[in-house]
């Protein structure tokens, strides 16, 4: 009996020591792992989760160890993530989050979890501008789409995503962006980039003498935002294609848009001409008139003054 109690004594003092040593060298690893944070954190990272590993199989001997672990790993792990999105890879920081996001869920690092959760949608942001700053407009549409379709009324992803379609020569999907953009709170600015497009197609239309689709386009463009030079577009486009009427029209709303333009004097004389032409004496009188200072028409308009007495 006395032998089999001294046997139980020895075993107890032998496992007393094992776990003594097991708890010094899981310490040990804890320790490399806080010196290597500023050096090196990956590997630092490694440390942690490896003594973490450890300390959980000691049970009640590891728990101020397993309770340390759980508490710098996941912080860790989002220094790393930040770290990524420094160095601009963008893909590998967002995927960084997510592991961390399910570290902390874990470890009930509720702040970090809030936190990594918070950044991606930025990081996200992040890459998509980077695309754009750098003309990559295909893929930095893309990278907005990504960011609207997770988040329907973003209306700043939408109206990037618009600019990054017009540099990419899609208008009418960039149209399409700007819209849902000024939908949710950026009206002034994507009606203001709707109402670009519009006049670009109209300037080009009137290059290539698609009159019609010139008016069609140009009148467009004040649904959107006031514009001086589309009016004059859709007078010009009228008038090349014998439609009188409808330049006069336009020319006036172009001139009541832009009195002291420098071309006014010169619209105004074309106005009063084809007033002229439509035997309107009274309104050609009207618009000769206010061509009189023209440097250019001036003479000419006098002449169609005197003419008309």
């Amino acid at each position: 009996m006395k032998k089999l109690i001294a046997t139980l004594a020895t075993l107890a003092v032998a496992l007393g020591s094992a776990f003594a040593q097991d708890l010094a060298a899981v310490t040990e690893l804890y320790n490399a792992g806080a010196e290597s944070i500023s050096i090196n954190k990956e590997s630092a990272l490694k440390s942690f989760e490896e003594a973490l590993k450890q300390a959980e199989a000691l049970g009640e001997e590891g728990q101020e160890v397993v309770a340390n672990c759980k508490n710098i790993i996941p912080n860790l792990k989002l220094s790393i993530a930040k770290d990524l999105v420094k160095a601009s890879k963008f893909d590998e920081a967002i995927e960084a989050l997510k592991e961390v996001e399910k570290v902390a869920d874990a470890y009930d690092a509720e702040e970090v979890e809030a936190e990594a959760e918070s950044l991606i949608p930025q990081i996200k942001m992040s890459k998509a501008n980077n695309l754009y700053k750098a003309k990559d407009y295909e893929a930095a549409a893309a990278a907005f789409k990504e960011i609207l379709d997770e988040e329907p009324t973003n209306g700043n992803a939408a109206f990037y995503m618009g600019a990054a379609l017009v540099g990419a020569g899609k208008n009418k999907e960039a149209i399409a962006a700007f819209e849902i953009a000024a939908a949710n709170g950026q009206e002034a600015k994507a009606n203001q980039q709707i109402g670009n497009i519009y006049r670009n197609d109209a300037a080009n239309a009137l290059k290539a003498k698609k009159y019609a689709d010139a008016v069609a386009a140009a009148t467009k463009v004040n649904d959107y935002k006031e514009d001086a030079q589309a009016w004059q577009i859709a007078g010009q486009a009228s008038q090349l294609a014998g439609k009188n009427n409808d330049a006069i029209k336009y020319f006036e709303k172009y001139l009541e848009a832009a009195p002291t333009a420098s071309n006014a004097g010169a619209v105004a004389y074309t106005v009063g001409a084809l007033y002229q032409g439509a035997k309107n004496n009274a309104k050609a009188k009207e618009f000769y008139n206010k061509a009189l200072s023209d440097p250019k028409y001036g003479a000419e308009a006098k002449k169609m003054l005197d003419a008309l007495k």
